[in-house]
């Protein structure tokens, strides 16, 4: 086979990669293979240090002989001394290399070996009489080699200040490049920790209240359950049309009807819509759904679910989302919505009870109205213009006209509102969540009134799903129902501004290829 050095790659090597290569294939003329299959450690580096320190604390004088790996992230030689930092999954820590322990394995070490590379380390962990505690190294070898160096970490001195640059600071590549961005920013690593800690401490809180996790079709013949545009994919042996769901809300309560009272499920939504700040087309939500609840319920539930899963998570609820300090053990608020409009607009809505009058209360007050829109859209203008930048402490806005709530209840009061709420901090929207309606004639007059207030081609049209009317018809308990996206509630509790931040991989505008490759 050829030489890796001639090989004609996809992505040319730079300068730097080609003497990597060269090292690469020197090794192997050696007979010494820098992608071994295996590696023989006998402890993490963590797990190293702390049985170090605990010899330490009761004066044990055996000492603690370990092979450890991880990746090079400094260097440096100084004639028979060198000294590096390995990196892994659990922490770091300077190997000690001298020619005393290593013979000629230092200088062999000192020409095949790089930052970032892979290595296995073994020896005995001392401490050193900086105070640091490292291995003193009696054999290394390669376990993988780093073609491409790492984004270096550059440091200056400012004002007598050590300050440090990151290597990867330009957020482009770094959400392109996540990978490279991990390794080199900690705390990027964090964020992605918390997250999992977040959905960890999720799922316990509802397994814990006898709810059960399910999973739903994510290719549906018909999508529902949210006003959205979906994507469209083809089923080539069936020959048929598939959507990605937009919600689990359909099927969740099918399962209701089945007999299962509290089921919930966290998982990918897809929305054809807008790349932002708080928009990814595909992002994890969690619904649940739980019989014999009403939205009442479910707001004091969202409460103490948030509030642990903050606790478990983060170990406060005291938090803090760029200016905004919010305590998520205090009760929310909680505004009515007819009443929070009327206050900040001077409208009351249920006075203009047509499209046509709202609008022309609207404008007369100086707020301009698109033209078009259904009555039910301009009373969500209203919110998200003049309330929803106001919920910066934890807020329940609730009580929501029927017209943009076709799976909620109505008010036995007012048929006109339906019990649904919606949960916003620091001026974000977080949950959605009603008292779902159970009546299946309701149900089905509401989808042909939508059917007939959307216009033929508006992306938030959809479908009438006849076997979920179906399902209704056998009889669905009274119950309550909640979603959530769990990367905004990410976003909430890591203090990021940009939903990019709390998905690993967030989708990207493509690139020109010349940019790819410069």
């Amino acid at each position: 086979g050829k030489s890796h050095s001639e090989i004609k790659g996809i992505m040319d090597f730079n300068e730097l990669e080609k003497v990597r290569v060269q090292k690469i294939q020197k090794l192997k003329e050696l007979g010494i293979p820098a992608y071994p299959t295996r590696s023989y450690i006998s402890s993490t580096i963590k797990e190293a240090c702390e049985a170090f320190e605990k010899a330490e604390s009761t004066g044990s004088d055996q000492p603690i002989e370990v092979t450890i790996a991880g990746r090079m992230r400094s260097l440096r030689i100084m004639g028979k001394l060198a000294f590096t930092h390995i990196e892994d999954g659990t922490g770091r820590i300077q190997l000690f290399l001298r020619v005393n322990e290593l013979g000629d394995q230092l200088q062999f070490f000192k020409d095949y070996f790089d930052i970032g590379d892979f290595v296995e380390a073994h020896g005995t962990v001392i401490r050193t009489r900086s105070g640091e505690i490292s291995l003193q190294t009696t054999s290394i070898r390669m376990l993988a080699k780093a073609i491409s160096p790492l984004p270096a970490a550059k440091e200056e001195v400012v004002d007598g200040v050590t300050v440090k640059h990151t290597g990867l600071s330009d957020p482009e590549i770094r959400y392109r490049q996540r990978y490279a961005d991990l390794v080199v920013n900690p705390e990027v690593r964090n964020i992605f920790r918390t997250r999992s800690k977040i959905v960890s401490a999720l799922r316990e809180f509802l397994d814990s209240h006898d709810f059960l996790e399910v999973e739903t079709p994510v290719l549906q013949p018909i999508y529902g359950g949210a006003a959205a545009r979906p994507f469209i994919t083809h089923h080539n042996q069936l020959h048929q049309d598939l959507y990605l769901r937009i919600s689990f809300e359909l099927y969740l309560k099918r399962l209701l009807v089945g007999g299962l009272d509290r089921v919930y499920e966290i998982g990918r939504d897809f929305r054809n819509e807008g790349v932002s700040y708080k928009h990814n087309p595909e992002f994890t939500q969690l619904e649940f759904y739980c019989a014999y609840f009403d939205y009442l319920k479910v707001m004091d539930f969202t409460e103490q679910m948030i509030r642990y899963a903050a606790e478990k998570a983060l170990g406060t609820t005291k938090l803090k989302y760029g200016d905004v300090e919010f305590d998520l053990a205090k009760p929310w608020n909680r505004v009515n919505m007819r009443e929070g409009i009327l206050e900040k607009t001077g409208i009351d809505f249920e006075k203009y009870p047509t499209t046509e009058s709202l609008a022309a209360a609207m404008n007369e007050k100086g707020i301009q109205t698109k033209p078009g829109l259904q009555r039910g859209k301009l009373i969500n203008q209203l919110v998200s213009d003049f309330l929803e930048p106001a919920f910066l402490q934890p807020t329940f806005l609730y009580d929501y006209p029927w017209e943009v709530s076709p799976l909620a209840k109505r008010k036995p009061e007012n048929p006109l509102i339906t019990e649904r709420f919606e949960g916003f901090i620091a001026g974000m929207e977080l949950c959605n969540a009603f008292t779902e309606l159970n009546d299946p004639i309701d149900q089905e007059a509401r989808f042909l009134e939508m059917g007939r207030t959307y216009a033929e081609d508006d992306e938030e049209r959809n479908p009438i799903d006849e076997d979920y009317l179906r399902a209704m018809r056998y009889g669905m308990p009274p119950c309550g129902g909640f979603g959530m996206g769990i990367d905004r509630l990410t976003m909430l509790l890591t203090n990021q501004s940009t939903i990019r931040e709390v998905i690993l991989f967030p989708h990207l505008r493509e690139r020109d290829k010349d940019q790819e490759d410069n």
